[in-house]
Protein backbone atom coordinates (compact mmCIF):
# COMPACT_ATOMS: atom_id res chain seq x y z
CA UNK A 1 0.00 0.00 0.00
CA UNK A 2 2.52 2.30 0.80
CA UNK A 3 4.12 2.35 -2.64
CA UNK A 4 0.73 3.81 -4.13
CA UNK A 5 0.77 6.84 -1.30
CA UNK A 6 3.13 9.35 -3.23
CA UNK A 7 1.55 8.20 -6.58
CA UNK A 8 -2.03 8.40 -5.75
CA UNK A 9 -1.04 12.01 -3.23
CA UNK A 10 0.16 13.26 -6.74
CA UNK A 11 -3.48 12.23 -8.54
CA UNK A 12 -5.37 13.64 -5.80
CA UNK A 13 -3.08 16.57 -6.63
CA UNK A 14 -4.18 17.06 -10.20
CA UNK A 15 -7.38 15.11 -10.46
CA UNK A 16 -9.29 16.57 -7.67
CA UNK A 17 -9.01 15.47 -3.94
CA UNK A 18 -13.13 14.42 -3.70
CA UNK A 19 -12.79 12.43 -6.81
CA UNK A 20 -9.51 10.54 -6.56
CA UNK A 21 -11.20 9.81 -2.41
CA UNK A 22 -14.41 8.57 -3.66
CA UNK A 23 -12.63 6.72 -6.46
CA UNK A 24 -10.45 5.20 -3.57
CA UNK A 25 -13.98 4.24 -1.71
CA UNK A 26 -15.16 2.51 -4.67
CA UNK A 27 -12.57 0.19 -4.83
CA UNK A 28 -12.61 -0.37 -1.24
CA UNK A 29 -15.98 -1.44 -1.57
CA UNK A 30 -15.68 -3.56 -4.18
CA UNK A 31 -12.87 -5.69 -2.63
CA UNK A 32 -14.87 -5.55 0.95
CA UNK A 33 -17.78 -7.42 -1.22
CA UNK A 34 -15.38 -9.79 -3.52
CA UNK A 35 -12.80 -10.53 -0.94
CA UNK A 36 -15.03 -12.84 1.14
CA UNK A 37 -16.49 -14.40 -2.03
CA UNK A 38 -12.62 -16.12 -3.02
CA UNK A 39 -12.23 -19.04 -4.29
CA UNK A 40 -8.71 -19.23 -4.20
CA UNK A 41 -5.36 -17.10 -2.30
CA UNK A 42 -4.67 -15.68 -5.23
CA UNK A 43 -7.81 -13.89 -5.91
CA UNK A 44 -8.33 -13.07 -2.16
CA UNK A 45 -4.31 -10.95 -2.29
CA UNK A 46 -6.17 -9.73 -5.70
CA UNK A 47 -9.11 -8.23 -3.45
CA UNK A 48 -6.52 -7.11 -1.28
CA UNK A 49 -4.33 -5.12 -3.74
CA UNK A 50 -7.66 -3.42 -4.61
CA UNK A 51 -8.44 -2.63 -0.96
CA UNK A 52 -4.59 -1.10 -0.98
CA UNK A 53 -5.05 0.65 -3.92
CA UNK A 54 -8.31 2.50 -2.45
CA UNK A 55 -6.90 3.23 1.41
CA UNK A 56 -4.16 4.62 0.24
CA UNK A 57 -5.67 7.19 -1.89
CA UNK A 58 -8.05 7.93 0.98
CA UNK A 59 -5.42 9.42 3.38
CA UNK A 60 -3.39 11.91 0.63
CA UNK A 61 -6.99 13.11 -0.67
CA UNK A 62 -8.46 13.71 2.61
CA UNK A 63 -6.11 15.43 3.47
CA UNK A 64 -5.78 17.26 0.75
CA UNK A 65 -9.90 18.34 1.30
CA UNK A 66 -9.13 19.19 4.78
CA UNK A 67 -6.54 21.82 3.64
CA UNK A 68 -8.50 23.18 0.70
CA UNK A 69 -11.72 23.73 2.60
CA UNK A 70 -11.55 23.99 6.26
CA UNK A 71 -9.96 27.56 6.91
CA UNK A 72 -10.23 27.78 10.75
CA UNK A 73 -8.50 25.08 13.12
CA UNK A 74 -7.19 23.18 10.30
CA UNK A 75 -4.73 21.92 12.56
CA UNK A 76 -6.78 20.25 14.51
CA UNK A 77 -9.27 18.94 11.80
CA UNK A 78 -5.74 17.28 11.13
CA UNK A 79 -5.07 16.20 14.97
CA UNK A 80 -8.78 14.67 15.13
CA UNK A 81 -7.69 12.70 12.25
CA UNK A 82 -4.51 11.41 13.65
CA UNK A 83 -6.60 10.76 16.93
CA UNK A 84 -8.90 8.04 15.24
CA UNK A 85 -6.20 6.76 12.84
CA UNK A 86 -4.24 6.20 16.55
CA UNK A 87 -7.45 4.80 18.18
CA UNK A 88 -7.86 2.22 14.78
CA UNK A 89 -4.53 1.09 15.30
CA UNK A 90 -5.13 0.39 19.34
CA UNK A 91 -8.47 -1.16 18.88
CA UNK A 92 -8.52 -2.56 15.55
CA UNK A 93 -6.67 -6.03 16.43
CA UNK A 94 -8.97 -6.85 19.46
CA UNK A 95 -12.04 -6.19 17.29
CA UNK A 96 -10.78 -7.85 14.46
CA UNK A 97 -10.51 -10.60 16.42
CA UNK A 98 -13.65 -10.56 18.03
CA UNK A 99 -15.12 -10.54 14.78
CA UNK A 100 -13.36 -13.17 13.17
CA UNK A 101 -13.95 -15.71 16.49
CA UNK A 102 -17.86 -15.14 16.47
CA UNK A 103 -17.95 -14.19 12.75
CA UNK A 104 -15.25 -16.01 10.93
CA UNK A 105 -13.20 -13.80 8.81
CA UNK A 106 -15.30 -12.69 6.13
CA UNK A 107 -16.76 -10.37 8.26
CA UNK A 108 -14.05 -8.49 8.84
CA UNK A 109 -14.74 -7.16 5.10
CA UNK A 110 -18.28 -6.95 5.28
CA UNK A 111 -18.06 -4.74 8.72
CA UNK A 112 -16.54 -1.98 6.13
CA UNK A 113 -19.66 -1.76 4.18
CA UNK A 114 -21.53 0.78 5.93
CA UNK A 115 -18.84 3.00 6.93
CA UNK A 116 -17.81 3.03 3.17
CA UNK A 117 -21.19 3.75 2.39
CA UNK A 118 -21.76 6.53 5.20
CA UNK A 119 -18.36 8.47 3.87
CA UNK A 120 -19.30 8.03 0.11
CA UNK A 121 -22.52 9.76 0.86
CA UNK A 122 -21.11 12.44 3.22
CA UNK A 123 -18.71 13.36 0.71
CA UNK A 124 -20.84 13.50 -2.14
CA UNK A 125 -23.27 15.93 0.07
CA UNK A 126 -21.03 17.77 1.57
CA UNK A 127 -17.59 18.31 0.01
CA UNK A 128 -17.49 21.01 -2.31
CA UNK A 129 -17.22 19.80 -6.88
CA UNK A 130 -13.25 19.80 -7.79
CA UNK A 131 -12.07 22.89 -9.33
CA UNK A 132 -11.65 22.73 -12.77
CA UNK A 133 -8.13 21.21 -14.18
CA UNK A 134 -7.62 24.48 -16.51
CA UNK A 135 -6.91 22.32 -18.92
CA UNK A 136 -4.01 20.94 -17.55
CA UNK A 137 -3.15 16.94 -17.71
CA UNK A 138 -1.09 14.12 -15.82
CA UNK A 139 2.10 13.44 -17.18
CA UNK A 140 2.46 10.07 -15.77
CA UNK A 141 5.78 8.91 -14.98
CA UNK A 142 5.95 5.20 -15.48
CA UNK A 143 9.43 4.79 -15.07
CA UNK A 144 9.47 6.69 -11.81
CA UNK A 145 7.24 4.77 -10.52
CA UNK A 146 8.76 1.51 -11.59
CA UNK A 147 12.02 2.61 -10.33
CA UNK A 148 10.38 4.42 -7.11
CA UNK A 149 8.57 0.76 -6.06
CA UNK A 150 12.04 -1.04 -7.01
CA UNK A 151 14.78 1.39 -4.68
CA UNK A 152 11.72 1.57 -1.93
CA UNK A 153 11.30 -2.67 -2.03
CA UNK A 154 15.05 -3.37 -2.39
CA UNK A 155 15.44 -1.36 1.12
CA UNK A 156 12.81 -2.96 2.44
CA UNK A 157 14.11 -6.64 1.92
CA UNK A 158 18.06 -5.76 2.58
CA UNK A 159 16.84 -4.30 6.23
CA UNK A 160 14.24 -6.89 7.24
CA UNK A 161 17.43 -9.65 5.94
CA UNK A 162 19.77 -8.34 8.25
CA UNK A 163 18.52 -10.54 11.14
CA UNK A 164 19.96 -13.37 8.75
CA UNK A 165 23.20 -11.65 8.23
CA UNK A 166 24.43 -8.45 6.17
CA UNK A 167 23.61 -8.94 2.41
CA UNK A 168 26.31 -6.71 0.56
CA UNK A 169 24.56 -7.54 -2.65
CA UNK A 170 21.26 -5.77 -1.56
CA UNK A 171 22.67 -2.91 0.10
CA UNK A 172 24.58 -2.74 -3.14
CA UNK A 173 21.47 -2.78 -5.31
CA UNK A 174 19.53 -0.66 -2.95
CA UNK A 175 22.31 2.19 -2.74
CA UNK A 176 22.28 2.13 -6.98
CA UNK A 177 18.61 2.11 -7.74
CA UNK A 178 18.55 5.16 -4.84
CA UNK A 179 20.91 6.69 -7.35
CA UNK A 180 19.14 5.78 -10.45
CA UNK A 181 15.59 6.89 -8.97
CA UNK A 182 17.57 10.30 -8.09
CA UNK A 183 19.61 11.26 -10.98
CA UNK A 184 15.81 9.86 -13.13
CA UNK A 185 13.99 12.41 -11.27
CA UNK A 186 16.43 15.19 -11.35
CA UNK A 187 15.96 15.31 -14.85
CA UNK A 188 12.00 15.12 -15.21
CA UNK A 189 10.00 18.54 -16.07
CA UNK A 190 7.27 16.70 -13.89
CA UNK A 191 8.52 13.89 -11.51
CA UNK A 192 6.95 11.75 -9.47
CA UNK A 193 8.15 12.99 -6.52
CA UNK A 194 10.47 16.50 -6.81
CA UNK A 195 13.73 15.42 -5.86
CA UNK A 196 15.32 19.27 -6.57
CA UNK A 197 12.22 20.51 -4.53
CA UNK A 198 13.41 18.54 -1.74
CA UNK A 199 16.77 18.94 -2.00
CA UNK A 200 16.32 22.89 -2.05
CA UNK A 201 14.32 22.94 0.71
CA UNK A 202 15.74 20.82 3.53
CA UNK A 203 13.44 21.82 6.28
CA UNK A 204 11.14 19.95 4.86
CA UNK A 205 13.17 16.77 3.74
CA UNK A 206 14.45 16.91 7.47
CA UNK A 207 10.96 16.73 8.80
CA UNK A 208 10.27 13.38 6.96
CA UNK A 209 13.45 12.19 8.19
CA UNK A 210 12.21 13.25 12.06
CA UNK A 211 9.05 12.00 11.14
CA UNK A 212 10.70 8.46 10.33
CA UNK A 213 13.05 8.13 13.85
CA UNK A 214 10.06 9.15 15.80
CA UNK A 215 7.89 6.35 14.19
CA UNK A 216 11.18 4.06 14.41
CA UNK A 217 10.67 4.33 18.34
CA UNK A 218 7.22 4.21 18.25
CA UNK A 219 6.87 0.85 16.28
CA UNK A 220 9.91 -0.67 17.88
CA UNK A 221 7.94 -0.38 21.43
CA UNK A 222 4.63 -1.67 19.50
CA UNK A 223 6.33 -4.45 18.38
CA UNK A 224 8.61 -5.35 21.33
CA UNK A 225 6.56 -5.00 24.46
CA UNK A 226 3.66 -6.96 23.96
CA UNK A 227 6.02 -10.28 23.15
CA UNK A 228 8.11 -9.09 26.03
CA UNK A 229 5.16 -8.94 28.74
CA UNK A 230 3.96 -12.58 27.41
CA UNK A 231 7.47 -14.24 26.98
CA UNK A 232 9.66 -12.86 29.36
CA UNK A 233 7.22 -11.47 32.45
CA UNK A 234 4.74 -14.11 31.25
CA UNK A 235 1.72 -12.22 31.57
CA UNK A 236 -1.85 -13.98 29.22
CA UNK A 237 -2.94 -12.29 26.06
CA UNK A 238 -5.10 -10.43 27.75
CA UNK A 239 -3.48 -8.69 30.41
CA UNK A 240 -0.89 -7.96 27.71
CA UNK A 241 -3.51 -6.13 25.46
CA UNK A 242 -4.82 -4.27 28.69
CA UNK A 243 -1.09 -2.91 29.07
CA UNK A 244 -0.91 -2.13 25.55
CA UNK A 245 -3.39 0.43 26.14
CA UNK A 246 -1.05 2.83 27.73
CA UNK A 247 0.72 3.34 24.64
CA UNK A 248 -2.23 4.00 21.77
CA UNK A 249 -4.52 5.03 24.34
CA UNK A 250 -2.04 8.39 26.31
CA UNK A 251 -0.97 8.34 22.32
CA UNK A 252 -4.34 9.25 21.60
CA UNK A 253 -5.31 11.46 24.51
CA UNK A 254 -2.11 13.66 23.61
CA UNK A 255 -2.26 14.24 20.32
CA UNK A 256 -5.19 17.13 20.29
CA UNK A 257 -3.64 18.62 23.41
CA UNK A 258 0.40 18.87 21.45
CA UNK A 259 -2.02 20.58 18.87
CA UNK A 260 -3.64 22.84 20.83
CA UNK A 261 -0.27 23.66 22.29
CA UNK A 262 1.52 24.37 19.04
CA UNK A 263 -1.10 26.92 18.12
CA UNK A 264 -0.32 28.89 21.65
CA UNK A 265 3.37 28.59 21.80
CA UNK A 266 4.81 27.32 18.09
CA UNK A 267 5.89 24.16 17.48
CA UNK A 268 9.35 23.80 19.06
CA UNK A 269 8.14 23.34 22.45
CA UNK A 270 6.08 20.45 22.35
CA UNK A 271 8.11 18.88 19.75
CA UNK A 272 11.60 18.81 22.61
CA UNK A 273 8.71 17.94 24.77
CA UNK A 274 8.28 14.51 23.67
CA UNK A 275 11.81 14.19 22.35
CA UNK A 276 12.66 14.49 26.36
CA UNK A 277 9.73 12.26 27.34
CA UNK A 278 10.72 9.96 25.40
CA UNK A 279 14.02 9.94 26.03
CA UNK A 280 13.13 9.48 29.60
CA UNK A 281 10.73 6.48 28.00
CA UNK A 282 14.50 4.88 26.92
CA UNK A 283 16.03 5.47 30.14
CA UNK A 284 13.13 4.10 32.15
CA UNK A 285 12.78 1.20 29.88
CA UNK A 286 16.85 0.33 30.57
CA UNK A 287 15.97 0.32 34.10
CA UNK A 288 12.83 -2.54 33.83
CA UNK A 289 13.51 -6.21 34.10
CA UNK A 290 11.39 -9.23 34.17
CA UNK A 291 10.60 -8.30 38.44
CA UNK A 292 9.59 -4.73 37.68
CA UNK A 293 5.58 -4.16 38.74
CA UNK A 294 3.21 -3.93 35.87
CA UNK A 295 2.50 -0.28 37.01
CA UNK A 296 6.05 0.56 36.18
CA UNK A 297 5.35 -1.15 32.89
CA UNK A 298 2.40 0.81 32.20
CA UNK A 299 4.66 3.84 32.88
CA UNK A 300 7.22 3.59 30.03
CA UNK A 301 4.63 2.35 27.78
CA UNK A 302 2.10 5.51 28.37
CA UNK A 303 5.54 7.63 28.29
CA UNK A 304 6.40 6.59 24.95
CA UNK A 305 2.26 6.73 23.92
CA UNK A 306 2.93 10.23 25.31
CA UNK A 307 6.20 10.98 23.70
CA UNK A 308 4.78 9.95 20.23
CA UNK A 309 1.97 12.01 20.24
CA UNK A 310 3.16 15.21 21.03
CA UNK A 311 5.77 14.55 18.51
CA UNK A 312 3.58 13.02 15.51
CA UNK A 313 1.01 15.70 15.24
CA UNK A 314 3.29 18.43 15.51
CA UNK A 315 5.27 17.15 13.23
CA UNK A 316 2.59 16.53 10.68
CA UNK A 317 1.63 20.14 11.05
CA UNK A 318 4.66 21.87 11.42
CA UNK A 319 4.74 20.23 7.62
CA UNK A 320 1.97 21.46 5.90
CA UNK A 321 2.82 24.84 7.31
CA UNK A 322 5.82 24.57 4.30
CA UNK A 323 3.56 22.71 1.83
CA UNK A 324 1.44 24.65 -0.75
CA UNK A 325 -2.54 23.26 -0.90
CA UNK A 326 -1.65 22.09 -4.84
CA UNK A 327 0.96 20.13 -3.24
CA UNK A 328 -0.73 18.48 -0.04
CA UNK A 329 -1.88 15.41 -1.78
CA UNK A 330 1.97 14.10 -2.85
CA UNK A 331 3.52 15.54 0.94
CA UNK A 332 0.93 13.65 3.08
CA UNK A 333 1.66 10.48 0.18
CA UNK A 334 5.48 11.13 1.19
CA UNK A 335 4.26 11.40 4.72
CA UNK A 336 2.76 8.00 5.24
CA UNK A 337 5.59 6.37 3.34
CA UNK A 338 8.07 7.71 6.02
CA UNK A 339 5.91 6.32 8.07
CA UNK A 340 6.46 3.04 6.62
CA UNK A 341 10.06 3.63 6.32
CA UNK A 342 9.64 4.06 10.07
CA UNK A 343 7.96 0.31 10.19
CA UNK A 344 10.43 -1.28 8.81
CA UNK A 345 13.56 0.09 10.30
CA UNK A 346 12.01 -0.96 13.54
CA UNK A 347 11.32 -4.44 12.08
CA UNK A 348 14.74 -4.32 11.34
CA UNK A 349 15.80 -3.25 14.72
CA UNK A 350 13.55 -6.08 16.38
CA UNK A 351 14.86 -8.25 13.86
CA UNK A 352 18.50 -7.77 14.90
CA UNK A 353 18.83 -7.31 18.10
CA UNK A 354 16.61 -10.31 19.13
CA UNK A 355 17.77 -12.42 16.89
CA UNK A 356 19.81 -14.08 20.04
CA UNK A 357 16.50 -14.22 22.20
CA UNK A 358 14.21 -12.23 24.00
CA UNK A 359 15.45 -10.71 27.64
CA UNK A 360 16.37 -8.01 29.41
CA UNK A 361 19.76 -7.52 28.19
CA UNK A 362 18.79 -7.67 24.32
CA UNK A 363 16.20 -5.21 25.43
CA UNK A 364 19.11 -2.96 27.36
CA UNK A 365 20.66 -3.36 23.58
CA UNK A 366 17.41 -2.34 22.05
CA UNK A 367 16.93 0.82 24.30
CA UNK A 368 20.33 1.79 23.54
CA UNK A 369 19.92 1.75 20.14
CA UNK A 370 16.86 3.88 20.55
CA UNK A 371 18.47 6.32 23.17
CA UNK A 372 20.90 7.19 20.17
CA UNK A 373 17.76 7.67 17.85
CA UNK A 374 15.90 9.70 20.31
CA UNK A 375 19.21 12.07 20.63
CA UNK A 376 19.57 12.29 16.56
CA UNK A 377 15.74 13.99 16.40
CA UNK A 378 16.75 16.83 18.60
CA UNK A 379 19.16 19.03 16.75
CA UNK A 380 16.85 18.09 13.66
CA UNK A 381 13.83 19.94 15.87
CA UNK A 382 16.20 22.60 16.31
CA UNK A 383 16.61 23.07 12.80
CA UNK A 384 13.15 22.79 11.46
CA UNK A 385 11.44 24.63 14.55
CA UNK A 386 13.98 27.39 13.73
CA UNK A 387 13.44 27.70 9.56
CA UNK A 388 9.63 27.78 11.18
CA UNK A 389 10.52 30.71 12.98
CA UNK A 390 12.32 32.35 10.10
CA UNK A 391 8.79 32.07 7.92
CA UNK A 392 7.10 34.06 10.45
CA UNK A 393 8.94 36.78 10.82
CA UNK A 394 9.17 37.42 6.82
Amino acid sequence: MQFFLPIIGRLSDYYGRKRIFLIGLLLVLISSILAPMSKSMMMLLSMRLIQALGTSALYPAGIGMVRLYIKQNQNRVIGTLAVFATTSAAFGPTISGLLIEYGGWPVIFYVNLPVILLSALLTWLYIPKDEPSEGKTYKWDILGMILFSAFITSWMVFLLSLEGGFNGWFLILSIGLSILFYRYEKKKAEPLINVVFLQKNPTISIIYAQYILATLIFFSILLFAPIYLQEVIELGSEYTGLMMLALSVFAMITTPIATRWAERVGYRVPLLAGAGIGIVGVVFLYMTTKNSSLLWIALVLALFGISNGLMNISLQNLLYTFIRVAQTGIASGLLMTSRFIGNILASSIYGVVFAIGLNDMSKNSMAIVLLAVSLVIIPGMFYVTNQKMKTEQW
